[in-house]
């Protein structure tokens, strides 16, 4: 029974309204059009099916959260009242429409009075969970929906074509080196000019 609170709360809701209008039991007293749903609103319900949509809504917490009576669901369906300039403060939904919902229920055969330890108040019978199972199984059944948009598959790249091998470049000459230059004989000094001098006097006499 898992797929009843796997299915989204707000779709079950309204699916296991519209089964709820086949039970005769279940029908909007006269003063439903006219009522609050609780001080901290300030005006009536707009949508005319309201009061199936809350019948279906505290159906649904029976399931999850039952046994529960009428002050837990009044706090369930409470609110802030707007109270001008002062602070907003908490305010109970109304209890008139929690019981005689109950009472709907538990006529039709689908919730009854149950005690579970200390806890008190009204279950699910076999055919309130049947009924909830029915409305929850297409609605799991469905695809859920992408909250970030899907990837797009990105095609198989080509098979790069096969690149022939680089030439390698011709390894640079080195510069030739200049020679280096020669020792330049010391210029002779004049001693040597003078005993050179001398020399040749001699032999040319």
């Amino acid at each position: 029974m898992t797929q009843i609170l796997e299915a989204a709360p707000n779709d079950l809701i309204d699916e296991v309204a519209k089964g709820l209008k086949a039970y005769k039991e279940i029908t909007p007293p006269e003063w439903a059009q006219f009522v609050k749903t609780g001080a901290h609103k300030e005006r009536p319900p707009v949508d005319d099916d309201w009061w199936h949509v809350r019948a279906a809504a505290v159906l649904r917490s029976l399931y999850k959260v039952g046994p529960v009576g009428v002050a837990k669901l009044r706090k369930k369906y409470g609110g802030k009242r707007n109270r001008g300039v002062k602070p907003e403060q908490f305010r109970m939904g109304s209890g008139a429409i929690l019981r005689h919902i109950l009472q709907q229920l538990e006529a039709a055969g689908l919730a009854k009075q149950e005690a579970k330890g200390v806890h008190k108040g009204r279950v699910l019978t076999p055919k309130g969970i049947s009924l909830l199972n029915r409305a929850a199984i297409p609605l799991t059944k469905r695809p859920a929906q992408r909250l970030t948009p899907k990837k797009e598959e990105k095609e198989p790249k080509a098979p790069a074509a096969e690149k022939k091998p680089a030439k390698k470049a011709a390894p640079k000459k080195r510069a030739a080196k200049a020679p280096k230059p020669e020792p330049v004989a010391e210029e002779a000094t004049a001693e040597d000019d003078g005993r050179a001098g001398g020399a040749e006097e001699t032999e040319a006499r």
